[in-house]
């Protein structure tokens, strides 16, 4: 019975993903066409330009109007391949979503009390955000293999989720511990906005986190299996998205190899160092193949890059959401708050300069 379920789900996702690809408007190169959708992730802004991807296609915009996750569009524009060229912003309805407006909220409180690329870093580690991210750091980022650390990934809540266990099992019973630290994760997603990487994020780190802690490795794996299939079943477009694949294949190596890993290095004595280098070794055992697949390199640093700055990404998270949301009522008490991240990001962005 249980292997006729597992077949059944399997054609269903196989006959949905088929046929989301085969009705899905096709144009050939050159075709001029009008798109209208929501923007369902957030843009890349840099100096003068803006970065999207909207019904399967991408371009770049002015900077301004500035368009955020939610927006309604309607674009213009020439498609080549996956892209949109001269594309022109006809009209953008704005999302008066109450998330979204306290997203954007946040980013300006982290904007008016820290120096960039330090603003930029807390925003993308606690919210997810992007914006205005300096080119010159997001290519560092990129070049280091760190560019996954300020966005929303499976590996960010999982290590968010850790910290928080670690610190609440202190005071608090195993069972409550893990409670809150999943609770965490949520509250994690909805001030980030649920944005759809993030909700995805949310979902696989909470496994990871509840597998590791409680130890079922196999039920987790199955779970996590058939939740990466639901996933697709109801959004057949995320065959196709790297970012996906990516939380997908960190999360399940997490959960395979982080404690066989930690006690591999059992020798190193720095406790942060070694859970940062056990978790990114067995998260990149997963990422590495994919990445090599999409873009033809990989990074050998990366481990030890990842290492040296994943143990920042817990404390700098939890100040920039205290910090944020204090910054909202009162921005002093909210800046005083958020400097204290300032020596956590200054030693990020000394390493990855220094890479």
């Amino acid at each position: 019975m249980r292997n006729l379920l597992w077949v059944l789900l399997f054609v269903l996702i196989t006959l949905r993903v088929f046929l989301y690809h085969t009705l899905r408007p096709s144009y050939p190169d050159g075709t001029k066409i009008r798109i209208e959708d929501k923007l369902a992730t957030e843009p890349v802004r840099y100096d003068n330009s803006q970065y999207l991807r909207l019904s399967g296609l991408s371009f770049y915009l002015p900077l301004y109007p500035e368009v955020t996750y939610g927006d309604s569009l309607i674009v213009e524009g020439v498609v080549e391949k996956d892209k949109l060229n001269q594309a022109k912003l006809i009209k953008v309805k704005p999302n008066q979503a109450l998330i979204l407006n306290l997203r954007k909220n946040l980013v300006k409180v982290f904007e008016k009390s820290l120096p960039n690329p330090h603003s930029a870093l807390v925003a993308g580690v606690s919210i997810g955000s992007k914006t205005n991210i300096d080119p010159i750091f997001w290519e560092s980022l990129k070049k280091t293999g760190t560019a996954h650390v300020v966005v929303a990934s499976g590996l960010n809540v999982t290590l968010v989720a850790g910290f928080l266990f670690g610190v609440l099992v202190v005071f608090l019973s195993r069972r409550r511990a893990i409670l809150i630290a999943t609770f965490g994760i949520w509250l994690y997603a909805f001030i980030a906005g649920f944005d759809a990487p993030i909700v995805r994020a949310a979902i696989m780190g909470s496994l990871a986190f509840l597998a590791q802690e409680l130890g079922r490795l196999n039920f987790a794996l199955r779970t996590l299996f058939v939740t990466g299939l639901v996933m697709i079943l109801f959004k057949p477009e995320w065959v196709s998205d790297l970012g996906f694949w990516l939380s997908f294949a960190a999360t399940i190596s997490i959960l395979i190899f982080n404690k066989k890993i930690e006690k591999l290095i059992d020798f190193i004595r720095i406790d942060f160092f070694r859970e940062g280098l056990a978790t990114t070794l067995a998260a990149q055992i997963g990422v590495a193949p994919i990445l090599y697949a999409s873009f033809g390199q990989f990074n050998i640093l990366s481990p030890l890059i990842n290492a040296a700055v994943l143990w920042t990404i817990p404390p700098i998270t939890i100040i920039g959401m205290i910090g944020g949301i204090l910054g909202l009522v009162n921005l002093t008490l909210g800046k005083i708050i958020l400097w204290l991240s300032y020596p956590l990001t200054s030693w990020f962005v000394f390493t990855i300069n220094l890479f």
